[in-house]
This record gives structure tokens, sequence and C-alpha cells, in this order.
């Protein structure tokens, strides 16, 4: 039977070897073995007294052994109890010091008792009460002392010294190599223990980690979102509202109304993009249509803010790719033609989609000036694009010299 014990018990001047765990676990498994020692104790101890009292009486009767017996049984109540559960360091002491000498004065006062069966209870209760050095000064003690005893009631014989050696070198084997063992499987059990505390604690860390990076992650989403809808929405409400004061100044109030109206289409876009933003919901363009819908639409807003003449072609059969997937190429298709609204100077953009049998390949080209991708460093907003890709296993490529336009290509897996 294996027990362990609380750790860290008050007034504790030596933990006990086989007390050692701070784990909660071994509490708990210790809280619930208690009640099978006590009842251990109880039987071995009743069996005790029922042989005593069955047994032919010693020279001075019954009445000393069981009043000894009553001894240890009150010996366990008062402190035995309390070396068991470690609420002090001199209980376990006390305890066997009391029981044992009892013990031996059953066997001075009857030679011929049975009593030997509390051997059963008291030797694992002293690696369960004691440190393992002292259960092992206190196991040999106790064997060398009822080993005097009984070579003492033998006359100090020859043929007796010659059975209690043999007899006590073989309780002592016995006693120590099961003590010893029990404690190894205890301190391996402790050490596990010990092992499963790190490991949560690593895993507790870890949490934080993880927990800090999905903050950074959020943050990091939250800005592309923020940069590609409502930074380029609130782009688009500035240059229309220049057309419209512009319009004003020449008089043209047709065409100042017309500017003002798209301002007020832009601005009700970005309130929903905000809303979907802080719900984490599809981006507004994917609301109630596809996304070759979300992507004529926004290459017919393009052309109607700018003047500029964007061209949405689709190859092969579209098929919805799922939420993550499409929010990604409208994505990137947002932020490609608001790079070449605001630094291309093109006359004309296109935008492809082609559904082919493994990908999706969205395409966005312009005629406009280009650029030296050698010299120039792309900024936030392709470093956005690149990061949603990654997102979906994606890939994104980038063509572009002085003077011969830009194209910018995503490769979606399907």
């Amino acid at each position: 039977m294996s027990a362990s014990g609380p750790a860290g018990t008050p007034g504790a001047a030596e933990t006990p070897s086989t007390f050692r765990s701070s784990s909660d676990e071994l509490a708990v498994m210790w809280r619930r073995q208690e009640p099978v020692w006590h009842a251990v104790a109880g039987v071995v101890w009743l069996a005790a007294v029922v042989v005593t009292c069955l047994e032919v009486p010693g020279p001075h009767g019954r009445g000393p052994t069981l009043a000894l017996l009553a001894v240890m049984a009150v010996a366990y109540v008062t402190v035995g109890v309390r070396g068991l559960r470690h609420l002090d360091a001199r209980s376990g002491v006390l305890y066997h010091l009391a029981v044992w000498v009892a013990l031996l004065a059953i066997q001075g006062v009857d030679p011929g008792t049975e009593t030997w069966l509390l051997y059963f209870a008291l030797f694992p209760q002293l690696w369960a009460m004691l440190s393992a050095r002292r259960a092992v000064v206190g196991t040999v003690l106790v064997v060398v002392a009822f080993a005097a005893l009984r070579w003492a009631q033998a006359e100090f014989s020859v043929k007796g010294l010659v059975e209690v050696v043999v007899s006590s070198l073989i309780s002592l084997g016995i006693s120590l190599s099961l003590g010893l063992f029990i404690n190894r499987l205890l301190l391996e059990a402790d050490r596990r223990a010990e092992t499963i505390d790190e490991l949560r604690a690593t895993q507790a860390r870890l949490a934080v980690v993880e927990r800090d990076r999905g903050v950074q992650d959020e943050r990091e989403r939250i800005s592309r979102e923020i940069h590609d809808t409502l930074a380029q929405g609130f782009t688009s409400v500035v240059t229309l509202t220049r057309a419209a004061q512009a319009a004003l100044g020449r008089g043209d109030v047709e065409t100042a109304r017309e500017r003002l109206a798209l301002v007020e289409a832009t601005a009700v876009d970005n309130l929903s993009e905000a809303r979907l933003i802080v719900a984490e919901l599809t981006p507004g363009h994917l609301q109630s249509r596809t996304l070759v819908e979300a992507l004529q639409r926004l290459g017919t807003a393009v052309s109607s803010e700018t003047g500029l003449q964007a061209r949405v072609t689709v190859e092969g059969e579209p098929t919805p790719l799922g939420g993550t997937a499409e929010v990604v190429l409208l994505r990137t298709a947002q932020e490609a033609l608001s790079n070449v609204r605001r630094h291309a100077g093109a006359a004309r953009v296109g935008v492809a989609l082609a559904y082919r049998p493994d990908r999706v390949v969205l395409t966005v080209t312009d005629d406009g000036r280009g650029f030296d991708l050698a010299a120039d460093r792309a900024g936030f907003g392709l470093d956005g694009v690149r990061a949603r890709a990654a997102e979906v296993g994606g890939e994104v490529a980038l063509v572009s010299a002085p003077g011969a336009g830009t194209t910018l290509q995503l490769d979606v897996p399907r």
C-alpha cells in the first residue's frame, strides 16, 4: 500500500521522503487514501485483540496484553493520526516510540503472543509517517530490540542466537526492501507530479504568449481592415468633395450634385463597413452578393468616382470559395485599385478573375507610370495583401517597371 501526504505542512522540521510533492493531485490522493490507512490499522489492531482473547493466556494472564493494546489504540488516536497527516514533526516519532515500546512489552510479558500481526500495520506506518532516513533507523532499531528480547527469552543460548539472527535478518531485509521500494515509487510519483506542474506552468506561459500574439494579430487585422475600407472610403470622400467644389466653382450645379450623391453613398458604405468590422462579419461588399458582383460593383464605383476606366472580366465558372478566401480576393482588389487611383496616373485598369480547377487567380493590371521594384519599397497596403494571402495559403506576384504600368496577381488555392 502506498501513501503520500500534503506538502508544506506547518511545523514540519523535516519533510518525509514519501510526502515531498507539492502537487495538488498528490494531496488529493493522500486525502483519499487516509481512510484506508485508518481501516487497516483498525482491522489489524482488532485482530490482535481477538487473537489475544482466544489464545492461551500467558504467565501474567490476558490483562497486561489487552491493556498495552489499549495504550497502542490511544496512541494512534492522539498522535498517530497527526503523524499520518504530518501536522507536526514530533507526532510520528512519539507515536512509533509509544507503540513499539508497548509491543515490545507485550512480547516481554507474553512470549507466546500472536500480536506480531501488528507488524503488518506498524512497519508500513513507519514509512508513511517518517522520512526515509528515520524509517530505516527505526526499522533497524525495532528489529534489533525484538531480536535482543527473543534471545534473552531463549536464555542467551547459542542455538537461540542463531535462530534469532537468521529470522531477524530476514525480517530486516524484507522490511527495508519493501519500505525502500515503496519510497522509491512515491519519489518517482513525486517527480512526475513536479514534471506535470512544470508542464502546466509552461502551458500557462505559452497561453500568455499566444494570447499576446492573438491580440497583436487582431490589431494587425483591424489595421488592414481600416486601411482597405475606411481609409480608402475617406480618400474617395475627399476626392469627390473637391470635385464637387470645383464643379460649383464652374457653376456646374448638376455635376456637383452627382459628386455629392457619390459622397453620401461612399459615407454610407463606410459606415456599414465600420459596423461590420466591429462585428467581425463578412465585408460589406460581399453582403447579399457574390464575389463577382462585388468586384463589378467596385469597378463601377471606381469609374464613377475618378473617371478611371475600370473593366472587370471573369474567366471560368464562378463557384463559392468560402468567406475567408473571398474576403482576401476582394480586399486585394480594393487595395490594388486604391493604389492605381492614388499613385499610378493610369487611364485604364483591368480586373480579371479566373476560376481554374485547383485555384482562383485575381489579376489587376493598369497602364500607369509603374515603378522600379528594386528601388521602391512596398508600402503597408502591399504588406497587408501578402499577409492576407498567407492566411489562406495564397501567393502574390507583383510586376512593374517605370513607364510600363503595374500588374498585381493573387493566386489562391481552391
